[in-house]
């Protein structure tokens, strides 16, 4: 009991000294978790516009590589068509060739 009346009152300069620094420390943790939660915001902010600058990047390269793939589709089809083409007219050479061995063998 003698421990609880001979503790200081609240208006002790004493108490009133810790409860100051108390409020103090109180008042830079505040201080430091709306700093964070600031910084935190921007992250956040930079995160997302990365994000986004990624997803139109990818979306040009995908967009190129459709570009380029039908190009080289079409180059195939006209390699194509082309090669047919040669072999359409070696085919049609052999044959006239064939014709005019047989013409010239029936001549005599």
């Amino acid at each position: 009991m003698e421990k609880f009346k001979n503790a200081p009152g609240d208006n002790d300069p004493e108490v009133l000294a810790r409860q100051q620094a108390r409020a103090e420390i109180v008042k830079a943790r505040e201080a430091r978790e709306k700093k964070r939660a600031e910084e935190r915001k921007i992250r956040e902010a930079q995160a997302a516009a990365k994000a986004a600058e990624q997803a139109r990047l990818a979306v040009i390269a995908e967009q190129e590589a459709k570009a380029a793939a039908a190009r080289k589709a079409a180059e195939d089809a006209e390699l194509e068509e082309m090669l047919r083409a040669e072999q359409k007219a070696a085919r049609d050479e052999r044959y006239r060739a064939r014709k005019e061995a047989k013409k010239q063998r029936r001549k005599g």
